[in-house]
């Protein structure tokens, strides 16, 4: 991952055949992120050969679009969005219902992880856009 910015992972569970699925709709959670650290400012995902998380065991069973993202903030105001996305089979999973957001439409424009300037004043905080890690 080669772009200074905040990366994640989502899933969207899909209603029969994943092949068939375009992960329209209210039907993506985060399941892991990656934001920044201080001292000296960068961020966790930079330089990364590849991201890595664990599925939570609490969702269930059932076959799941995963998307990888990165935005790039190298200009402020105009993120750039990096994303990949593949094909999941889940077993043994449980009955969790995690709350989901649409994709697009889960971040603002005006959202201060998107809009900060990383360069000049240098962040003293930093929380990546969009919502809430699931974990289970």
């Amino acid at each position: 991952f080669y772009h200074l910015g905040p990366a994640a992972i989502y899933l969207a569970r899909a209603p029969s055949d994943v092949k068939t699925f375009n992960g329209d709709g209210q039907v993506w959670f985060k399941i892991a992120e990656w934001g920044a650290t201080f001292n000296p400012f960068s961020f966790k995902c930079y330089n990364l050969n590849a991201l890595t998380a664990t599925i939570p065991r609490s969702i269930s069973s059932g076959q799941y679009l995963v998307r990888a993202e990165q935005i790039g903030l190298h200009v402020a105001g105009a993120p750039q969005f990096y994303v990949s996305c593949g094909q999941i089979n889940v077993t043994g999973g449980g009955s969790a219902n995690p709350s989901k957001v649409s994709i697009p439409g889960y971040v603002s424009a005006s959202d201060p992880g998107l809009t900060v300037n990383i360069y000049n004043p240098v962040p003293t905080a930093y929380k990546v856009p969009g919502p809430a890690v699931f974990s289970g």
